[in-house]
């Protein structure tokens, strides 16, 4: 018998996976807008008549035509299309690239793409106290290595968490500009300026404790992961790379508080209670 319950839950489920295809459909058209202006940049050096065209909303074909045209001019397109690559066990690299399609950015630089499988753990220094977490990093190497290196810049250093759900049990964090106040409408949009690789999506679970990956798509990893304190039910999309082994009780406390009003609909939106990331640490098993 489904209870009231259990439907609220199934229907902040499927709004949450709608919001994601959402914006899996505003990160194409942005990377769609950046290949097409970036071209039209180069159109304009070949003559006023063709760009004029792009300007004012030539077709696609006249632009690609107009590109091809262009041979001495640099494949634009080409980077803008560029797709990260997963990790090599035989180079021990990960491939990041630029998210061109990344608006609201703090750039700290790129990861380096040598990268450590060995055993770490994250320890979240909170306004509230600290969650500990082990990183999976056999299993997600890149997305390891990648909170590594932004924890090393001080990344997430006062940055707030922007998202709680209550019937949906999760607490999203890592966007670097987020105000978290229920009322900004670029909370949620922020990242590092680069991308990677999902990981370990095999038969991947979302259950109480799981550290895993925010995302707008296949493989646009930026700094935003969320943590699990539920049963969420989520479908196998979002990277897995870690597990919560302290500070659960935390996030259950503010969870009892809610959230502002200025959601999503779902269910979630800003934690009435503040969760402030103070710093990031990263070390090795001891």
């Amino acid at each position: 018998m489904v209870t009231g319950k259990d439907r609220q839950k199934q229907l902040a489920r499927e709004h949450y996976e709608r919001q994601r295809q959402a914006r899996v459909d505003r990160e194409q058209k942005a990377r769609r807008t950046a290949i097409i202006g970036t071209t039209t940049a180069v159109v304009v050096v070949i003559g006023g008549i063709v760009a004029a065209t792009a300007l004012l909303g030539g077709n696609d074909d006249d632009v690609a035509t107009a590109s091809a045209s262009a041979s001495a001019a640099p494949s634009a397109t080409a980077a803008a299309a560029e797709e990260p690559k997963p990790y090599d066990p035989a180079t021990g690299t990960c491939g990041y690239v630029a998210d061109t399609a990344s608006g609201q950015v703090k750039n700290v630089g790129m990861p380096p793409a040598k990268v450590s499988t060995a055993p770490e753990t994250m320890t979240i220094k909170t306004t509230l106290g600290d969650i500990v977490a082990t990183l999976d990093t056999a299993k997600a190497p890149c997305t390891a290595n990648s909170f590594r290196f932004l924890a090393s810049k001080n990344y997430f250093d006062n940055t707030k968490c922007h998202r709680l759900g209550t019937d949906f049990p999760i607490l999203q964090c890592g966007d670097p500009l987020a105000k978290a106040d229920g009322k900004n409408p670029t909370d949620g949009q922020g990242g590092p300026g680069y991308r990677f690789v999902d990981e370990n999506l095999e038969g991947a679970k979302y259950d109480r404790g799981v550290l895993a990956m925010a995302n707008s798509g296949p493989n646009t990893n930026g700094s935003q992961f969320f943590i699990v304190f539920g049963d969420t039910g989520l479908n196998p999309a979002y990277t897995p790379f870690g597990t919560v082994t302290k500070g659960l009780g935390i996030i259950d406390k503010v969870a009892k508080q809610g959230v502002l009003p200025g959601g999503t609909g779902d269910g979630t939106g800003a934690p009435k209670e503040p969760v402030e990331i103070k710093h990031v640490t990263i070390t090795g098993k001891s």
